[in-house]
C-alpha cells in the first residue's frame, strides 16, 4: 500500500515539474544573419531523431557519414556527403539557398521543405550543430508534418559519447524517441576504389 501511495506522488510530482519546466528547446542559428564562415568546412553526422522511425530510416544502413560545406556563389550552400554503408562511399551532393527574409535554408529540389539552423549547444556541444528538417503535412486534413527530424553534425569523429547521450535526452523530452546513432566502425574513409556516386547507385 505504502509503494502505491510513493509510487503515486512521485508521478504526480513529475508531472507539476513538467508543466512548470517545460522541456528546452534548440536556440536557432537564422540562415540568413549567421556568420556562415564559421560553419564551413567538415561536419561528422552522429546521430538522427525523429517521432517515426520511418523518417530517419535511411540512415540505419550507414556505416559512418560526414560532410563538407562550402560557399557556392549567389547566396548558396553546397553540402557534400560521403556515407560509408557497407564496404562502399557514396557521395552525394546537395545545394542550399539563403533568402535574405527567411531563417531557414530552402533546399534545390525541395522548395516545401524547410530547413533549420540549432545550436549545438543545446546537446551541450559547443563544437556541434543540429539541422532540423520539416515537411508539411501531405494533405489538408493531417494534423503532423509529414516529415520532421533533427540530425546532430559535430566538428569531430570522436566527439564525446555524453554529446549524442544529451541530444537524445533532450528530443525525447519533446516526444522525438526514435533515435539512430551511427556505429563508425568500417572506417570514414574507405579505399577511393570503393567510391560511388549517387547517380552510380540508382
Amino acid at each position: 500500500m505504502w509503494n502505491r501511495v510513493v509510487s503515486y506522488l512521485l508521478s504526480l510530482l513529475s508531472f507539476f515539474y513538467q508543466a512548470i519546466v517545460p522541456c528546452p528547446f534548440p536556440e536557432l542559428l537564422p540562415a540568413n544573419t549567421i556568420d556562415h564562415q564559421q560553419y564551413l568546412g567538415k561536419w561528422y553526422f552522429r546521430a538522427a531523431v525523429s517521432r517515426y522511425e520511418a523518417q530517419i530510416a535511411k540512415f540505419q544502413p550507414l556505416d559512418s557519414l560526414w560532410f563538407n560545406m562550402e560557399r557556392s556563389g549567389n547566396g548558396t550552400l553546397l553540402l557534400t556527403g560521403h556515407a560509408h554503408m557497407k564496404g562502399i562511399c557514396i557521395e552525394e551532393t546537395w545545394t542550399y539557398r539563403i533568402h535574405t527574409d527567411r531563417h531557414d535554408l530552402e533546399q534545390e529540389g525541395k522548395p516545401s521543405r524547410r530547413s533549420l539552423l540549432w545550436s549545438g549547444r543545446w546537446a551541450d556541444c559547443g563544437e556541434c550543430i543540429i539541422l532540423q528538417e520539416i515537411e508539411p503535412p501531405l494533405s489538408p486534413s493531417d494534423s503532423e508534418d509529414s516529415l520532421n527530424r533533427f540530425l546532430l553534425y559535430a566538428r569531430r569523429s570522436d566527439v564525446d559519447p555524453g554529446v549524442v547521450a544529451a541530444f537524445l535526452k533532450r528530443t525525447a523530452c519533446n516526444d522525438m524517441l526514435a533515435s539512430v546513432t551511427l556505429p563508425q566502425e568500417k572506417g570514414l574513409v574507405p579505399a577511393r576504389s570503393h567510391y560511388l556516386s549517387a547517380q552510380e547507385q540508382a
